[in-house]
């Protein structure tokens, strides 16, 4: 939901791009999950087929082993080879020869009853002779009558694997500590093992084998992978510990993955396992995921060009738009460049440059009345002497002459013939503020004599190199001397000092006057507040509010309170460089 409201507030690209994306990424989220749903659906049929294939040719592989197992205790107590075997150097030659063939044809019966027979033998020693089913004159060889004894009985492991190959045994007399008189056993042909196994993958490109953890021999499809073998042992020692007796799964060995099927067999007493690549196993699958990621980086692609061309064909244009608006703010009237002018961005562009046309004659013709009305606010201000101020001026004059004060005398005329040259000059509506500073403190001076020590004055302003509106400060300290402490009985004290803060000169005004209550000082507020709308007063401090509003802004002006000294405190704020 948080993301909902930060998109609804972020800009016009961004949602188009949200929007893009919403409608790219469930489409190749669908294909994903319909692609995956697939290649699992074929891999678990693919699983179960060949698990039951594996089932197949191992119970297959069981009935042989069991039936051969089966003609074993028969061919042990075989009449003529326990004869032989007991009593054959004692018989003649011609009848060791005649008990030999009969064996021998037994024997060859026995080979061919299976395929998986490579050969059937029965070890003598007491005639030092190895029995085949074709070959008459064989010697025994020890180490081999030595390999095919068991260790331990016959029914718990009947699988002999000795010099890579695989034997079915029974000695005689079995489970005796003694050695037996004689060995009966069954080569098994490990090639058709092998192509019992090869038809378990079938045209798969996989390997299948027979892995026996006990005695660790391994009867193998393809004897190409020999480092998957390795693998295959860790991952039966893992299924034998686990209990598990048949399965699949896709395993990693190596680099790559296979679907691995395992079948345990108590014949056998190994695990058939087989495993086919990912690769085969899929086949298409595997295709469409190849494409399904060329799409993917389709779509990337498609979504950069996408980006791209949103932001050359309607980001840009927006864009120049927003920065030209911005300017508008900053009453920098710049029009557009139109380079498209037959869409609608060329058509926002003329509506645009057309506004601005506009706003620029319309605040040139503002401007203009406004410096107007600043022009005859300040002629008034200039025409509105006081005469009780110039009658005073020239009583304190007479004064100073007739006490025969010459040098005060002579300086008074100065700062009468000063403030009058500064107040009747209308050549300037913009001056520096060290000129309004200097006129203010030439009145403060004539006030000063006029009052002599009743009024003190502490005067102290920051001159900075900063063009001021005239009269801004001189009529201020006039309205103290008026309506505040020139009326006063006992001491008056004026106090006019400034500060710059936040790129703003502030001018204070404050004195200790008597005559002002909080109805007036907020009736004085309120005339503040709506001097736009008040256009027949123009006198005082109204009359000083709204020329510097004229001049630097509505957030500029005066700001009236009660000051700490008792009387009224003026802040004059005016703009800084």
């Amino acid at each position: 939901m948080k993301l909902l409201f930060r998109l609804k507030d972020s800009s016009i690209f961004l949602k188009m791009m949200a929007v893009f994306l919403s409608v790219l990424l469930p489409l190749m989220m669908i294909t994903w999950f319909i692609n995956e749903r697939g290649a699992n659906s074929i891999q678990t049929e693919i699983s179960r087929s060949t698990l039951n294939t594996a089932s197949f040719y191992l119970d297959s592989l069981d009935k042989e082993v069991e039936r051969i197992a089966q003609y074993l205790p028969t061919y042990v107590t075989d009449s003529d080879l326990m004869e032989l075997a007991a009593i054959g150097t004692d018989m003649t030659y011609y009848e060791r020869a005649q008990s030999i063939t009969l064996i021998q044809k037994r024997l060859d019966l026995m080979k061919n009853s299976s395929p998986f027979i490579r050969e059937a033998k029965a070890y003598v020693p007491e005639i030092e002779r190895t029995l085949l089913s074709v070959k008459y004159e064989t010697a025994i060889s020890e180490e081999e009558y030595a390999a095919m004894q068991h260790s331990g009985p016959y029914y718990n492991d009947p699988f002999i694997y000795w010099n890579n190959r695989l034997f079915l045994t029974m000695s005689y007399p079995a489970n005796t500590f003694k050695s037996p008189l004689f060995v009966i056993g069954v080569e098994l042909s490990t090639n058709k093992i092998k192509e019992a196994l090869q038809q378990i993958t079938g045209s798969n490109s996989g390997e299948s084998m027979l892995l026996n953890m006990e005695q660790g021999w391994v009867i193998r499809s393809n004897e190409q992978h020999s480092e998957l073998q390795d693998s295959l042992q860790d991952f039966v020692r893992e299924k034998q510990l686990a209990g598990t007796k048949q399965g699949y799964e896709m395993v990693h060995f190596g680099s790559e993955r296979y679907l691995t099927v395992f079948k345990y067999s108590e014949v056998w007493k190994s695990y058939s396992i087989t495993c086919i690549p990912e690769s085969a196993v899929l086949g298409p699958i595997h295709t469409y995921r190849q494409w399904f990621l060329w799409a993917c980086a389709l779509a990337v692609v498609m979504g950069t060009f996408f980006s791209y061309s949103l932001i050359k064909l309607m980001y840009r244009p927006l864009m120049r738009l927003i920065h030209g608006f911005k300017r508008v703010q900053k009453l920098e009237l710049i029009p557009v460049s139109i380079d498209r002018r037959r869409d609608e961005f060329g058509y926002l562009y003329q509506a645009f440059n057309d506004t601005v046309h506009s706003l620029k004659t319309l605040i040139e013709q503002n401007y203009e009345q406004q410096i107007r009305n600043q022009r005859s606010e300040l002629k008034r201000l200039q025409s509105q002497i006081n005469p009780h101020f110039l009658y005073n001026c020239f009583f304190v004059l007479c004064r100073l002459i007739k006490s025969e004060n010459k040098d005060k005398a002579y300086q008074f005329c100065l700062y009468i013939g000063e403030y009058f040259q500064f107040i009747t000059r209308d050549d300037e509506d913009v001056i520096p503020l060290e000129l309004e500073i200097k006129h203010s403190r030439t009145y403060l001076d004539m006030q000063t004599i006029c009052y002599g020590e009743r009024i003190q004055v502490r005067f102290d302003i920051m001159t900075l190199p900063l063009q001021v509106p005239r009269l801004v400060l001189q009529p201020i300290i006039e309205n103290a001397y008026k309506h505040g402490i020139g009326a006063m009985t006992g001491p008056g004290e004026l106090c006019v000092h400034s500060e710059m803060k936040d790129n703003r000169l502030t001018i204070c005004v404050e004195d200790n006057g008597n005559h002002l209550d909080d109805g007036k000082l907020e009736q004085l507020r309120v005339r503040l507040t709506y001097s736009a709308n008040r256009i027949e007063e123009t006198t005082g401090l109204i009359n000083v509010h709204r020329r510097i509003q004229l001049h630097y802004g509505a957030e500029y002006g005066l700001e009236v309170s009660r000051s700490s000294l008792g009387g009224l405190k003026v802040l004059i704020h005016l703009g800084g460089e």
